[in-house]
């Protein structure tokens, strides 16, 4: 861990939470924790991205528009805010997605920053090779993000007790884990990582 890897927090945005339009149970229970990874992360010269959903008003992404979802995280709204707690410093990157109404965009790699550079470009251009994802919610988006970082050829770690799930159906959470380890992810928590002197 260092230089070549990224902390990457996945929508952990005021509507995924307890109150929010598509609130997952359990997310404010990681505020804390992402927090004190992030200061790990941060000492070990790894960079720290935040993603998160940036909708249009209108996208076929919700139900009245022909999606499965309530509308959620519209671009410049309180849903759309990082959730109050997550300490998120002037210098973290942030990048966003699902802009375009003609599509889901669950994958952060799909994310753009406000130069229109996508964040599969932006992590080549610098060399990180290593993600490590936390955030919401498991069965989505950090599902998705994993798979295309592991197609895409980037070593992947699931921050398992820093996630979350929707569970639209039971267990979907559990079977987005397995999938993910099948593909090549690790799965490690807090502890491995400071009693293994990865950080």
């Amino acid at each position: 861990m260092g230089k070549n890897s990224a902390l990457l927090i996945v929508d952990m945005q005021n509507d995924f939470c307890p109150g929010g339009s598509l609130a997952v149970a359990g997310s404010d229970e990681v505020v804390p924790l992402i927090n004190r990874y992030q200061e790990l992360f941060k000492k070990s010269g790894a960079a720290i991205i935040a993603s998160r959903d940036w909708h249009p008003p209108e996208t076929s992404h919700f139900k009245k528009f022909g999606g499965i979802w309530p509308e959620h995280c519209v671009q410049g709204g309180f849903g759309a805010a990082f959730r109050a707690g997550l300490h998120l410093t002037p210098d973290i990157l942030i990048f966003s997605k699902g802009m375009d109404p003609e599509r889901d965009d669950y994958s952060a790699l799909q994310a753009r920053d406000e130069r229109g550079e996508s964040l599969t470009d932006f992590l080549r251009k610098m060399d990180i090779r290593e993600l490590y994802l936390c955030g919401l919610a498991t069965d989505y988006c950090v599902l998705q993000t994993a798979l295309e970082g592991i197609r895409s050829g980037f070593s992947v770690t699931i921050l398992v007790d820093a996630v979350r799930g929707v569970d639209l159906k039971p267990g979907d959470s559990a079977r987005a884990l397995d999938e993910m380890r099948a593909a090549g992810a690790e799965m490690i928590t807090i502890c491995n990582l400071i009693e293994n002197k990865l950080v």
